[in-house]
């Protein structure tokens, strides 16, 4: 799909991973006409950061507040970020009104391109509506996958299908037992065969799971 909105969005290295026009039961911030979500999928998020910040010093977070708030002046959006309140916005139901997934066996969202590797870092809000047709979700992925290789793949059983155990999985990434989720990624994402094209590279991987630690340490 191409518009000037999106191709604007991909060459500040973001993807835009699924957008919609709101209805009153969407809980968008007001005045937003369109909602468009950006995130990561794929290396290109990634390697401008780490351009343009120190990876082993700062935070994504940061850099996307920054990064984002001057693409959304640009393109005469505001922006919304899943990490800016509490509670959040719902990033995840908004996901699958704009045709970004289903809900996985792990809870994640599985994208029909990008599989478990992407995450959204945020949403476009526009005061207009665009003539965009929705994206298609399509058949849910894991719904026709019969072995579900991502619940058994995790060392420690953190996924069972229904709940996600936090504490198991962070009490073993940070041991030297953990370190092929510590290098690789989730051990789990690896083993579902949808968009293994975009798994996160060694140094992303690692980059996000240490930020996951440190946010366990902080909770």
């Amino acid at each position: 799909m191409e518009h000037p909105v999106l191709t604007a969005i991909r060459r500040a290295a973001f993807t835009p991973l699924g957008w919609f026009a709101p209805s009153p039961d969407d809980k968008v911030p007001e005045g937003a006409r369109f909602v468009i979500l950006i995130g990561n999928a794929g290396p290109d998020m990634f390697r401008r950061f780490a351009r343009e910040r120190d990876p082993a010093r700062e935070t994504m977070d940061e850099w996307t507040r920054d990064t984002v708030a001057q693409l959304a002046r640009d393109l005469e959006a505001r922006a919304a970020y899943p990490f800016d309140t509490d509670p959040p916005w719902p990033f995840l139901t908004w996901a699958r009104r704009g045709g970004a997934g289903h809900v996985s066996p792990l809870g994640l969202n599985i994208h029909p391109t990008y599989g478990l590797w992407h995450a959204y870092r945020a949403a476009l809000l526009f005061p207009v509506a665009f003539d965009l047709p929705p994206p298609a979700a399509g058949p849910h992925p894991c719904e026709r996958c019969a072995e579900k290789p991502c619940l058994a793949a995790c060392p420690v059983s953190a996924f069972d299908g229904t709940r996600y155990d936090v504490a198991a999985c962070a009490g073993h990434v940070g041991r030297e037992a953990g370190r092929e989720c510590m290098s690789r990624g989730c051990l789990a994402r690896h083993a579902c065969p949808v968009g293994q094209g975009f798994a996160y590279a060694p140094a992303q991987a690692e980059f996000h799971m240490r930020a996951f630690l440190a946010a366990r340490q902080k909770a």
